[in-house]
């Protein structure tokens, strides 16, 4: 098996054996970065040179049997929305001035450092994260790595293309209304939001207690690793959780048995989802029930909540330009521009409603889970489209949240939530089933796609 294709646990076995080093991995991981970009336009950002640095310097911490943490030698790709120290962090913009200063590091990147990771660079992003396709007026199109005439999805595009093709195991996307968890689904890769706080964010989004940081791996064992390096607390975020109250990765092994689980696959009737990929999610929920789960059709109780979403995203995206000038404003990709128009006309009144209806969905998920320990839906209702656009073509859509409506709901209620790939539609184009669970249950939605995954779903 190739460097490129193992994954970060194995690559840590690796190294503490002997079979090979951080330095093989990284030269083998920043090639194959190097050979995707043409095609797929995963990255802004690579560093070669600070990148086999640090892997020959984590390679003499193994020789001495002493590594620095979890993760040392391990290839790391970050979301150009997360600071790195030393590096640029133009969030998919030409209103960003490259020249600085970059001396902080988000708090995750601060924590991969620390565990001796190995950076190999930025990955792309729309134009501040706005929008659920990669695209930007700074750094083009991302396309799928199945199929590069459709997209990779976003905002975390950049991210899951990497990984799904080897340029490293393990990135760092962010999510606000599905961000991690919509590319995981199209590129066929897991991706995690986890509970809001538990991994901390600085500096504070513009679209507030929306945007979750969150990993994207090859595998479940993978973001568990990354989640045991990540979600620490860090001073500069005021609302982060306190410390993990254990090991994400020790807690994979539990299984689904008696699991109480609730299967909606359209959220009573108010999605329709291609056939294909219903019956890839449904064969998927069978395979729990197998497992020892205890699984029946529940929807919860809920109804459409895109217009106070729309109201808290457009507001943030309204404050995050409110300083800029006309022609900064004209840099700007052409849908951010408008849904910040449309964001400024929105009232202190508008805002504080759509945050009563916030309030009342988390209260309305929280008796739900009550009865349940986990939601299972698909992540999406279609499979990638093609690339450039915001909406499918034809599909009369305006906007990207009229195709993602099983993921935004979820960060609304800060809920942890998941994208498990499990088959493909008649395109090859995998199809992602979503696992929500409780605030503060992130074990549960980790151990029961650990679970799906061991029973091979990922082949349908």
């Amino acid at each position: 098996m190739e460097l490129t294709e193992l994954t970060a646990v194995q690559l840590v076995e690796g190294y503490r054996t002997g079979a090979f080093s951080p330095v093989e991995a990284t030269r083998a991981a920043l090639a194959r970065a190097a050979e995707i970009q043409p095609a797929v336009n995963a990255f802004v950002l690579l560093t070669a040179d600070e990148a086999l640095a640090r892997a020959r310097e984590s390679a003499e911490r193994w020789r001495r049997g002493e590594p620095a943490g979890l993760v040392d030698g391990v290839p790391v790709t970050v979301k150009d929305i997360l600071l790195m120290r030393g590096h640029p962090t133009l969030r998919g913009s030409r209103t960003v001035d490259p020249k600085g200063p970059w001396t902080e590091d988000a708090p995750s990147v601060a924590r991969l450092r620390e565990h001796g990771a190995v950076f190999l660079g930025k990955t792309t992003t729309p134009e501040y994260g706005w929008k659920g396709v990669t695209d930007s007026p700074l750094s083009g199109i991302t396309r799928n790595p199945h199929d590069p005439a459709r997209t990779a999805g976003g905002s975390s595009g950049g991210s899951a293309a990497a990984v799904a093709l080897g340029a490293g195991p393990l990135s760092l996307g962010t999510d606000g209304g599905g961000s991690v968890r919509i590319p995981a689904a199209f590129c066929g890769v897991f991706g995690l939001k986890p509970t809001y706080g538990r991994v901390p964010l600085y500096p504070a989004s513009a679209f507030g207690t929306l945007a979750h940081v969150g990993p994207l791996t090859r595998d479940v064992a993978d973001a568990a690793l990354l989640m045991d390096v990540i979600a620490a607390p860090d001073a500069r975020d005021w609302s982060a959780l306190g410390p993990a109250p254990g090991s994400f990765t020790a807690g994979l092994a539990g299984g689904v048995h008696g699991l109480r689980i609730a299967y909606s696959p359209s959220l009573g009737g108010q999605v329709a989802v291609r056939p294909a990929v219903a019956a890839a999610v449904r064969r998927a929920v069978e395979r729990l029930a197998e497992l020892g789960a205890y699984v029946e059709e529940a929807d919860p109780d809920l109804t459409d909540p895109v217009d106070a979403f729309h109201t808290l995203w457009f507001s943030g995206a309204a404050r995050l330009v409110q300083r800029f000038g006309p022609h900064q404003r004209e840099l700007l990709d052409a849908g951010l521009r408008e849904i910040c128009a449309t964001g400024a006309r929105y009232s202190a009144l508008d805002y504080l409603a759509a945050v009563d209806v916030r309030m009342d969905l988390g209260r309305r998920m929280g008796r739900f889970h009550e009865s349940y320990d986990l939601l299972v839906t698909p992540t999406l209702p279609l499979t990638a489209f093609e690339a450039g656009a915001e909406v499918p073509k034809g599909s009369g859509l305006r906007r990207w949240t009229g195709w993602t409506p099983f993921t935004y709901p979820f960060n609304l209620t800060q809920q942890p939530a998941a994208s498990l790939p499990v088959g493909t539609d008649g395109d090859g184009l995998p199809v992602g089933l979503q696992l929500v669970a409780a605030r503060h249950r992130d074990d549960v939605v980790l151990r029961a796609a650990h679970a799906l995954e061991a029973a091979g779903v990922r082949r349908g």
